[in-house]
């Protein structure tokens, strides 16, 4: 473990995210969006869940929102019996 950064590489891929957008995103899309499920709510977002391996494959799921013009609202770490 990285004792001055508080980072445990055996850890990097079990990072699991949260993503919510405005906008509904069919849930047969998930393989586009890296394997993470997508969830329809009520309020017209989609919460997406799932793991990434590091910064650069979450940023890849980020790009994909962008290239599909939705609202990012939110990117939040979740338990990784979540994902």
């Amino acid at each position: 473990m990285n004792q001055a950064a508080g980072i445990d590489p055996r850890n990097a891929l079990t990072t699991c995210y949260e993503l919510r957008v405005r906008g509904i995103i069919p849930p047969e899309w998930s393989e586009w969006f890296e394997g993470f499920a997508l969830f329809p709510l009520d309020a017209g977002e989609t919460l997406l869940v799932g793991r990434c391996a590091d910064q650069a494959a979450l940023h890849g799921v980020l790009v994909k929102i962008r290239d599909l013009n939705l609202e990012l609202l939110s990117v939040c770490p979740a338990k990784p019996d979540q994902a």
